[in-house]
């Protein structure tokens, strides 16, 4: 019996490899080596491919969503009135509106739409939560306002902020005049935005020490709200015009 356990058991540990052991695993072929570099190259491929398509086909599902959800909301305000009348024309309450802002800017103009207006905006400023949010919105709208009121943006403005080598975005609100004892000191009013367009800090800052980039108001109001990324790739100053009672330098004079 002890020979028949000896004779069944030395075949099976002589018999077959190991699979485990890898130095006794069959090498791979070629075959398969150039199956898994083709199937790599082909999904970087693919998936590169297809962020490249979700880059470029973001933006234009944000501004079409964007766009699609304002026409909706501005065409809800005179579409149920087009609904009562029975006329059902997708648009119709959009066009209306659009129409409506226009003659609005009409009547504001006017002498009698002003008093209207500013009777209406003394009532908004007295109560205690919406004043807050109406004098914020007013001065977003008041910056990129085709009237330049003494409330908008004049200028945009580079100022070195908060250490030496460090520049932040701002705009020139106003002007002020220190008197000294000795000389008098123009200051411009520059407010820097800390959040977004509502939220951020006054600098009073001296005049010749503001860089004057060749921005607009709005590409300075874009750079400010896209976090950066509307920045062009170069930025030179403006020659800042010399006013009336302004000392030239002797150097300039030719």
């Amino acid at each position: 019996m002890a020979e028949d356990k000896e004779s069944t058991s030395q075949p099976l540990s002589q018999s077959g490899d190991d699979p485990e052991d890898p130095a006794k695993s069959p090498p791979n072929s070629p075959s398969s080596s150039t199956r898994k570099a083709c199937y790599g190259v082909l999904q970087s491929w693919l998936s590169k491919k297809f962020m490249t398509g979700c880059v470029v086909l973001f933006p234009v599902a944000v501004t079409f969503f964007i766009t699609w959800w304002f026409i909706q909301f501005v065409d809800g305000f005179f579409s149920p009135l087009y609904a009562r009348l029975g006329i059902n024309i997708f648009g119709l309450g959009f066009i209306t509106s659009l129409v409506f802002v226009f003659f609005i800017g009409i009547f504001v103009s006017s002498w009698m739409g002003a008093t209207v207006f500013w009777i209406g905006e003394w009532f908004i400023k007295r109560m205690p939560l919406v004043r807050h949010i109406y004098s914020a919105s007013k001065q977003i709208s008041a910056a990129i306002s085709p009237d330049h009121n003494t409330m908008a943006f004049k200028e945009v403005a580079i100022i070195r902020h908060p250490r030496v080598g460090e520049y932040a975005f701002g705009f020139i609100t106003s002007s002020v005049v220190l008197q000294r004892d000795n000389v008098d000191e123009e200051l411009c009013s520059v407010y820097v935005p800390t959040n977004h367009l509502y939220i951020g800090d006054i600098f009073l800052v001296n005049s010749e020490e503001i860089i004057r980039p060749n921005l607009s108001i709005r590409e300075g109001i874009e750079i400010i709200v896209s976090g950066g990324m509307t920045m062009p790739q170069l930025i030179s100053p403006v020659e800042r015009a010399p006013r009336q009672g302004d000392r030239i330098p002797l150097n300039r004079i030719v």
